[in-house]
């Protein structure tokens, strides 16, 4: 059994899905560590008692939807899975531990489905859709593809008052559809909820908006610039960097890191792998394509050439106490 090489989101998706035993290996070209534990990958991949496991190798920094799913902070991390359950991890070049844990998983055999959670039943499935936001619109369609007239017009309602809510698309699941009809007792889509009662329909959503009481109830979006000025002001000094200051996932970051520690100048850092609103939209609304990103009293500073610069004319530490 070769180790599959995985970049894509998709393929990542596809891959894990299956019924055999699946291990992930989260790794970065630039940490010493994840080439000894890919050559431990290559030699379990080799052995015939595994020869039903599925070994893979994904970048933990072109994959981060998936690696924030997983609380993937620091490279190496190792997932188990099996038909997209996570069974097992391991985090950091434990090879000894990762051998344990995949044996043990190949012992379980067809006992590893034991560790999926229970299927919920409807009430509680139906009951926790209705508070996973607090707005919730159950719709034919989505926010952006309405699928309905009615729903349409409830989204051009919310949208108006730039409404911050969640939709779900009750045209996705059947169960879902006629069992909401029952538990709210109410017969038609859409369906508001705010705070986990039930508002109503279009017409009552109108009549609200009409009186003025829809708009005194439902949370207002945060626009992307007003979040982004928010983090940039945070603290006096802030770093936007791929990873934590514990656990920097990229070359640059661990450098400016390394050269930070040196001053006694407190910061505070943003991982920009968990937030990729933040991540792109950073990139535009400081005219700097890339990462880390320094800021002090919210103004950029610049990213680790501009730093390293600094630190040899003798200014870093006049600029990050915001003196210069």
């Amino acid at each position: 059994m070769v180790v599959i090489n995985i970049s894509q989101k998709t393929e990542f998706e596809d891959t894990i899905s299956s019924s055999d035993l699946v291990v992930v290996h989260f790794y970065a070209d630039w940490a010493t560590q994840c080439g000894p534990m890919n050559d431990v990958l290559e030699e379990l991949a080799k052995q015939a008692e595994l020869k039903g496991v599925k070994f893979v190798k994904c970048p933990a920094e072109d994959l981060p939807e998936v690696s924030l799913r997983y609380s993937v902070s620091a490279v190496p991390t190792f997932l188990l899975l099996r038909g997209g359950s996570l069974l097992d991890r391991v985090d950091g070049a434990n090879a000894a531990e990762l051998t344990k844990k995949i044996n043990l998983q190949v012992s379980k055999g067809s006992n590893t489905t034991s560790a999926k959670p229970a299927a919920e039943d409807l009430t509680t499935r139906l009951h926790r859709l209705i508070n996973s936001a607090p707005v919730m619109l159950f719709m034919k369609g989505t926010s952006t593809e309405p699928r309905c007239g009615f729903s349409k017009s409830m989204v051009s309602l919310l949208d108006s008052h730039g409404a911050l809510y969640k939709t779900f698309d009750i045209l996705s699941n059947e169960e879902v559809r006629q069992g909401l009809k029952t538990y709210s007792k109410w017969p038609t889509y859409p369906q508001l909820y705010i705070n986990g009662e039930l508002i109503g329909g279009l017409d009552i959503v109108k009549e609200m908006n009409e009186s003025g009481e829809l708009q005194e109830l439902l949370p207002k979006k945060e626009t992307l610039e007003m979040r982004l000025k928010s983090l940039i002001n945070q603290s006096d000094c802030v770093v936007f960097m791929k990873g934590s200051r514990e656990a920097p996932q990229c070359g640059f970051s661990k450098q400016l890191m390394a050269i930070l520690a040196e001053t006694d100048i407190k910061f505070v850092t943003f991982d920009i792998l968990t937030d990729e609103e933040v991540r792109q939209g950073l990139k535009t609304f400081s005219n700097w394509p890339t990462y880390p990103q320094v800021y002090v009293k919210g103004e950029l500073i610049g990213g680790l050439d501009i730093i390293k610069e600094l630190k040899e004319s003798g200014e870093l530490l006049s600029t990050l106490k915001g003196q210069s």
